[in-house]
Parts: C-alpha cells; sequence; structure tokens
C-alpha cells in the first residue's frame, strides 16, 4: 500500500471514530434529560404487561387527575401536597412553589418531578391546560368509559 492510500484510510478512519464519538456523547447526554410519562397506574402497578416500573430517583412526567379532598397546603410554606389518580390507585405529589391559577381539584394535570417512593412523586413543574377537559392523550385512552364529573358541575 501506497503513501497517500495510508493518509486517505486514516483520515477516513478518523472521521468515522470522531463521528462516533460525537454521536455516542449526544445520546447519552440527551437520556440523561428525557423524562419518561407515567399516570398513577402505571406507577404503581408497572407500565403494560411487561410490569415496567420507574426506579426510585427517576426523572418522569406524571399525568392524572387531582383528587378532590386531598389538596394539602402548608401554611408557613408554598408547600402543598396531592393526590392524582386514573383508574387505579392514587399516586401523593408534593410541590414547592406556586401552583398555576388553573390547578384544581377535579383537574386534569401534568407534574414533572422524581419519584421517592412506590408512590410519592417531588414535583419541579405542576402544569394545568386552559381546557378544563383536559388530560394527557395516554390518559385520555386509559380512561374511556370511566365517568368524571368535575366539581363545577352540579346541582343548583
Amino acid at each position: 500500500m501506497n503513501q497517500r492510500r495510508k493518509q486517505r484510510l486514516f483520515a477516513v478512519s478518523s472521521i468515522i471514530i470522531l463521528v462516533g464519538a460525537a454521536i455516542t456523547i449526544m445520546l447519552v447526554s440527551l437520556s440523561d434529560n428525557v423524562d419518561a410519562f407515567y399516570t398513577p397506574s402505571e406507577i404503581v402497578e408497572g407500565k403494560d404487561r411487561n410490569g415496567e416500573k420507574p426506579t426510585i430517583g427517576q426523572r418522569l412526567r406524571i399525568g392524572g387527575m387531582v383528587v378532590p379532598g386531598s389538596v394539602s397546603r402548608d401554611i408557613h410554606s408554598l408547600a402543598v401536597s396531592f393526590d392524582l389518580v386514573d383508574i387505579g390507585p392514587a399516586v401523593t405529589v408534593q410541590f414547592q412553589g406556586i401552583l398555576p391559577d388553573l390547578f384544581r381539584e377535579g383537574q386534569g394535570i401534568v407534574a414533572n418531578g422524581t419519584l421517592k417512593n412506590a408512590t410519592l412523586i417531588l414535583a419541579h413543574e405542576v402544569l394545568a391546560k386552559h381546557d378544563e377537559e383536559y388530560m394527557p392523550p395516554e390518559l385520555a385512552e386509559k380512561m374511556k368509559g370511566v365517568t368524571h364529573i368535575p366539581p363545577a358541575q352540579g346541582t343548583y
């Protein structure tokens, strides 16, 4: 093999190795920022048939309905705790901060946070949608056929 071919081979090999290293670094850094979406039932019982549950300390996004009567506020701070439910068991969410104006009991919300134990999430963000019928698509699919009467609707 002559000198020119060796240089080309070295250059092409170097480029392939550098591109591969760059792609690997990007994928590793992106995987740290991925928040998997779960419903309260999936956190307690596991996803689908394989029973995949989130691990303690995992960042996640959870969506569900705020259980009426479960909102508890600390009078000395901005700490608030509430239960989320879909069609199964409830999960407790603790949040330190100001809740969105549209947050209320019986409302569909999405919270971003960290799983602290099997039924406790420490949220760093709580989102409420302006549409009172809002719920994440995954949750809407699971709750088909489940009737829910928001607290605003009642007899007059």
